[in-house]
């Protein structure tokens, strides 16, 4: 496969390609809720409703800044969704976090790399033992993927989490690059919308497939 000659490169509009992982490049997560939902008579999308009361700092959003342990979220979570009328660990939560890899996202990375873009994974995620639950970047697959990218922003090491806008400021200067110049791929909208604030380029992955194909057209890259 030829790469792109360096004059080529610095024409394009864009230089970075800045990925979601859960949702985008393995499936989501919301499906694990789903399942678990269904399975403990519990109502459709009650897990996400929790998550969605106080936002910004509710157990899910302090986890994920790493501002407490796995297992004081545990204890935060269950009272937090009990408050809301069923009861459910956290570390119950933690347990429904992995996701199947989508091979076109996978083979995506690999094109847009090799075409000469700084590729990188923009995490919320969470860090837990053995003890505590699952981890889930344990498993070699994950790690293999992981491995493709240039730079993997996680906010349980940096401290900030999406939607925080230091978020996106920490990622663009990982990556060297301006706003303006990144495309960023997120399953939420309130992760897109303070992105596309700061001049990002965004696209929301509902259909996976459709989203590559709106990736591609801006690229002019067949993916």
């Amino acid at each position: 496969m030829s790469l792109p000659y360096a004059d080529e490169v610095a024409e394009r509009q864009f230089s970075a390609i800045l990925w979601d992982f859960g949702g985008v490049i393995v499936s989501s997560p919301f499906d694990a809720f789903n399942r678990f939902e269904l399975e403990r008579g519990l109502p459709h999308g009650f897990i996400r409703s929790v998550n969605t009361h106080n936002p910004l700092d509710n157990a899910w959003a302090r986890l994920e800044r790493s501002d407490i342990s796995p297992s004081e979220f545990d204890a935060l979570f269950a009272e937090e969704s009990e408050h809301l009328g069923h009861r459910i660990q956290g570390r119950e939560v933690l347990s429904l976090l992995v996701g199947t890899p989508r091979p076109r996202m996978v083979n995506a990375l690999d094109r847009t790399r090799e075409s000469g873009y700084t590729i990188a994974c923009l995490t919320n995620n969470v860090s837990v033992s053995r003890d505590d639950g699952p981890d889930v970047e344990a498993s070699t697959e994950v790690q293999h993927i992981l491995g493709k990218f240039h730079h993997v922003v996680e906010s349980s090491k940096i401290g900030v989490r999406k939607p925080e806008p230091r978020f996106y400021e920490i990622a663009c200067a990982t990556v060297g690059a301006t706003p303006s110049q990144c495309v960023f791929l997120d399953d939420l909208g309130i992760n897109l919308k303070p992105a596309a604030a700061l001049g990002m380029h965004t696209i929301k992955v509902v259909d996976p497939d459709v989203a590559l194909d709106k990736l591609a057209e801006l690229l002019k890259l067949p993916l």
